[in-house]
């Protein structure tokens, strides 16, 4: 049976360019990078390069790149240690839809007294940037992500970061996007939209699992979440690990130099898989923005397929050879409705459903052609079941 992967928004496959990066510093030998010896001083070399690649990639400067064990660490520190350095007063206002890596500090906050504000989306889950402004004055951190896991949907930061900074200094808080998904997919402007803070994934773009990043600008004060080192200027210590770091910025690298062909290509299949898909079973319903959509990554489609549950018919959908997931990969085991999906007006039964469908570098138009037909096979068989 060929298979056919279509879930990389959980994760992409690795790329032989940054495997063979991380090859190559696995058998040098390189040492601990805060030794001063020989072995030590390459090691540390290798994460000054990855620092400098990364950073003009991104387009802000080297000293801002902060090396994390991923995105859900990358956003705790965003989160937590920006509210938890402000003063007592000073919350957090943030979405419904955002990732549980960020919701997670928040409901955290929340218990430590700290005030924190979820502002809720429209049926495309985009939050109402006059909402975000109105609650924003005087909090510590406003956070809204650049593009939905589930939904593909990227509310428009560059009007909500001018509004942020038409506030009054004394009353203006940081502004913090988690773009894990948005690199590589969309254009991700952090001067354009106004972003203090900035969180990446490797694992996203082809790069290791258990490398991310985050992008701290203008010197944004952070309290570190652990305690006991000098590393990443001593806001994140730990030995970093120079193999995934190197990994890490030869994906981000061709991510960012491939984005704009890519998209293109990206959305030209997923039209085709949406297209044959509605010919082939008509009622299929597509959630979030329209494919169309300017505001929307090109490599998405979250939909409902009539008689398939979202979770069961992940399996059945394995089992034919599809991988596709429900939902976000950090919460697909849980049979709970989907909270993005809730936050868009569905009801339970149907946040229980959507499928989610995320196309990427390896996804061919052969892949595209078995998709739609193992996903119209598999509603049929579960409608007269």
């Amino acid at each position: 049976m060929s298979r056919v992967y279509l879930d990389h928004n959980a994760t992409s496959l690795l790329r032989d360019e940054a495997r063979a990066a991380m090859d190559q510093v696995l058998a040098s030998g390189a040492g601990n990078p805060s030794s001063p010896h020989a072995r030590g001083r390459a090691a540390r070399a290798v994460i000054d390069d990855a620092r400098q690649r990364i950073a003009g990639a991104l387009r802000v400067d080297e000293e801002g790149i902060i090396f994390t064990s991923g995105g859900t660490e990358a956003d705790n520190l965003a989160v937590l240690g920006t509210v938890r350095g402000a003063a007592e007063g000073r919350g957090l206002v943030t979405t419904l839809v955002e990732h549980p890596a960020v919701l997670g500090p928040a409901l955290a906050l929340q218990q430590e007294g700290r005030n924190v504000v979820r502002v809720p989306v429209d049926a495309a889950g985009r939050p109402a940037t006059d909402s975000l402004l109105d609650h924003a004055h005087g909090a510590a951190l406003v956070a809204v992500q650049a593009a939905n896991s589930e939904l593909g949907t990227c509310p428009d930061l560059a009007s909500i970061g001018r509004g942020l900074r038409e506030l009054e200094a004394s009353v203006r808080p940081k502004f913090f996007t988690d773009a894990v998904q948005a690199l590589g997919r969309i254009q991700v402007d952090l001067e354009a939209w106004g972003a203090d803070l900035a969180a990446f994934s490797a694992h996203k773009v082809g790069g290791p699992t258990g490398c991310g990043v985050l992008v701290r600008r203008g010197g944004s004060a952070l309290c570190p979440l652990v305690h006991g080192g000098g590393q990443e200027d001593e806001v994140r210590p730990g030995t970093e690990n120079v193999s995934a770091i190197a990994g890490a910025a030869v994906a981000i690298e061709l991510a960012v130099l491939e984005q704009e062909s890519e998209a293109s290509r990206i959305l030209g299949l997923s039209q085709r898989l949406w297209h044959d898909l509605r010919s082939a079973v008509p009622d299929v319903r597509l959630l979030g923005p329209d494919l169309d959509d300017a505001h929307r990554l090109p490599n998405t489609l979250c939909i409902l397929l009539p008689g398939v549950n979202g979770r069961m018919g992940v399996t059945q959908l394995d089992l034919e050879g599809l991988e596709v997931s429900a939902g976000s990969a950090c919460s697909s085991g849980s049979l709970e409705p989907s909270p993005v999906l809730r936050a868009i007006g569905l009801n339970d039964e149907d946040a229980r459903g959507g499928l989610r469908i995320s196309l990427g570098r390896t996804t061919t138009e052969e892949d595209i052609h078995i998709a739609v037909e193992t996903l119209s096979r598999t509603s049929h068989r579960a409608r007269k079941s």
